[in-house]
């Protein structure tokens, strides 16, 4: 998918609205999420809680995260940030 650079901040702000949802389908902890996209637990919670915004890098990496299980994939297609 091709991610217009003017919409980031709202591609950013679907997903940490939807990571809580995200992870609580996968049966995830932070610690765990945080391993698998390589950032801290630390930081997944600040992003979590609204108090730390995410960075492109970190939102490509947990794109590639959910997008790659079947669980988790339709979610962000219905959220317009993979296509199918």
């Amino acid at each position: 998918m091709i991610y217009k650079d003017e919409n980031r901040p709202e591609y950013i702000r679907r997903l940490t609205e939807e990571l809580p949802v995200l992870r609580a389908r996968l049966r995830l902890s932070q610690d765990e999420l945080a391993r698998g996209v390589g950032i801290s637990r630390q930081t997944l919670s600040l992003i979590e809680t609204g108090k730390q915004s995410m960075s492109w890098v970190t939102f490509m990496a947990m794109i590639a995260f959910f997008g790659n299980n079947s669980k988790t994939r339709r979610d962000l297609i219905s959220l317009g940030l993979l296509k199918s």
